[in-house]
């Protein structure tokens, strides 16, 4: 699968499992809102890391390992992501790994990430 069916797939797996409103196609940096106004950037990854282009406000990243199932990786602020991740790329892109976006996700306080509402379809 491509990046851009990828990306459409995570975001529709993500407003499934934490209730967030889509924003219409080809909106600029944020994908989605939660019920409590916050605007969140959606991820999903079958690889080891992800890139951003700007500082989400709240960031969430899927990964989907071949063959296994959908698990959140990291659901937390977006300057906590976007601060950890490496130096801006040529292509205005930022990169950040997996592993460190999970030892960030485990310092994340409870009342900080967005509430799950459902698991992720199988």
């Amino acid at each position: 699968m491509d990046g851009h069916l990828v990306g459409s797939v995570g975001e529709v797996v993500a407003s499934y499992m934490f209730d967030l409103e889509l924003n219409p196609a080809s909106t600029k940096a944020h994908y989605a809102q939660a019920r409590d106004g916050r605007r969140v950037e959606i991820k999903l990854t079958q690889g080891k890391g992800v890139s951003i282009r700007h500082e989400p406000e709240h960031l969430l990243v899927l990964c989907r390992p071949k063959g296994e199932s959908i698990s959140v990786v990291y659901n937390g602020p977006g300057s906590e992501a976007w601060h950890a991740a490496g130096k801006m790329q040529k292509n205005g892109q930022r990169t950040i790994g997996l592993a460190k976006l999970a030892a960030l996700d485990a310092r994340i306080p409870l009342e900080r990430r967005l509430p799950l509402v459902r698991e992720a379809p199988v």
